[in-house]
C-alpha cells in the first residue's frame, strides 16, 4: 500500500515503478516469457525458441521486462542468460493486496435484495 505520509517523491518512484511493472505484465509475450523463466534460467535463443517472431523482437521484450526490473542478465561466454528476479512483483503484489481486502459482492443475494425492494 502507499504510503500517504510518504514523501511525494517517494511516492511517485513507488508509482513509478508499478507502472512500468504493469506496462511490462501487460504483454502475454513477455507473460509467457515469466512464466518460463520461472522454471529455471533460461539462454536467450532458449527464451525465443517457442515464439514465432525474430530475435531482435524477443530482445525488446526482454528489454522492456529488465527495465522494469523483472528479470536480469548476465553473459557467460558468448551466451546471454534470462534470469527471473524473486522479489521483482512485490510491490505490485502488495499493492494489489490492498484492493483485495475489500469483501467480495455476493450477486446472488443483491440480486435477491432488489427483487424484494423494487417492485414489479
Amino acid at each position: 500500500m502507499v504510503d500517504v505520509c510518504a514523501p511525494p517523491r517517494l511516492i511517485g518512484r513507488t508509482m513509478d515503478k508499478l507502472d512500468a511493472t504493469f506496462a511490462a505484465i501487460a504483454d502475454p509475450t513477455r507473460r509467457a516469457i515469466l512464466a518460463m523463466l520461472l522454471e529455471d534460467d533460461m539462454a536467450v535463443t532458449d527464451v525465443a525458441e517457442p515464439f514465432a517472431m525474430s530475435l531482435a523482437a524477443i530482445s525488446k521484450h526482454l528489454s522492456v521486462l529488465m527495465a522494469a526490473g523483472l528479470i536480469s542478465q548476465e553473459k557467460h561466454g558468448r551466451v546471454k542468460w534470462c534470469k527471473l528476479e524473486p522479489d521483482a512483483l512485490r510491490a505490485a503484489s502488495v499493492w494489489m493486496q490492498g484492493f483485495g481486502q475489500m469483501d467480495a459482492i455476493d450477486l446472488d443475494a443483491f440480486e435477491a435484495f432488489l427483487a424484494q425492494e423494487l417492485p414489479d
